[in-house]
């Protein structure tokens, strides 16, 4: 259960520095692990992003003091991190349904969202079948942008490169290409920067052994044991459903942590919205 223990410091560790200008690097540090790696458990066990959740937690706070102080608005605004009263105000409404003053008044009903504390519940089975492997290094070829952590661009980012590959006709290619022991489409992620945490890489490619083919790159995956986990069923519900079964229930059962190398989604050429869709989710584990 360490790493749930680690997780619940990273997000004391946000509620303790609400009114600061935090980092996605000095957050995930208090929990041991790569921006990237506490982004992305952050986001499976939660549903939200880490700004999202620093925004809910601000706004709620704002208005608990905006209905028990005297305070002045524009006080407010900038104690919780808006340049503008405008800025505070549109983000309060957005968040609240009603304004700062209509608030001041006791007017409308308030949106409060509370501090988190990550509960996991261990069922006593495993969430999903899976396989564990030990596997050589090898390669895979396809296509690699870089997306910005910050802001957590990525998260909005990276289907938009899915849809592109897809129309441009490269997931075809990356299918016919195919000759490796991995049979489909991989997605791969990669912390480029593990000190500074402000981007990663992320390829759509295929295992491939031979020549780079033109207009491609080469990623080389290092040495590694994997847990292998199957899914099962249309895309994407299906592979956000195991990522969380893997994290809320798997993980914290196991005594295995994730080896900090890059992890893959493998895609068949089937069907995505078939109830019956087959995919695999590979994490590298020591």
């Amino acid at each position: 259960m360490g790493w749930i223990e680690s997780l619940q410091r990273a997000i004391d560790y946000m509620e303790d520095h609400l009114l600061e200008d935090i980092t996605i690097e000095r957050i995930a540090a208090q929990a041991n692990v790569s921006p990237y790696h506490f982004q992305r458990t952050f986001n499976v066990l939660t549903d939200i992003s880490i700004g999202e959740y620093l925004r809910r937690r601000r706004l709620t706070l704002a208005a608990k003091e905006l209905t028990h102080t005297s305070c002045k608005i524009i006080d407010l605004a900038y104690k919780y991190g808006y340049d503008t009263p405008e800025a505070f105000s549109k983000a309060f409404r957005r968040h609240h349904g009603i304004t700062p003053r209509d608030a001041r008044k006791g007017t409308g009903k308030l949106t409060s969202y509370n501090r988190l504390v990550i509960q996991v519940h261990l069922k006593g089975a495993d969430p999903v079948k899976h396989r564990i492997v030990e596997k050589e290094a090898f390669d895979a070829v396809g296509m690699k942008r870089t997306f910005s952590l910050v802001n957590e661009e990525n998260l909005s980012e990276i289907p938009e490169f899915w849809n592109d590959v897809h129309e441009d006709g490269t997931d075809n290619r990356l299918f016919q290409l195919n000759n490796g022991h991995i049979e489909g489409i991989l997605g791969i992620c990669v912390n480029c920067e593990p000190e500074k945490g402000q981007t990663m890489d992320y390829w759509i490619a295929t295992n491939y052994m031979g020549e780079t083919p033109d207009n491609l790159a080469k990623i080389s995956i290092p040495a590694s044991k994997w847990v292998v986990f199957e899914v099962v069923g249309p895309m994407p519900t299906a592979m956000q459903k195991t990522w969380k079964q893997i994290f809320s229930e798997w993980f914290p059962a196991s005594d295995y942590q994730h080896a900090g190398i890059p992890e893959l989604e493998v895609y068949s050429d089937k069907d995505p919205f078939s109830p019956d869709y087959y995919s695999e989710i590979w994490i590298p584990i020591k």
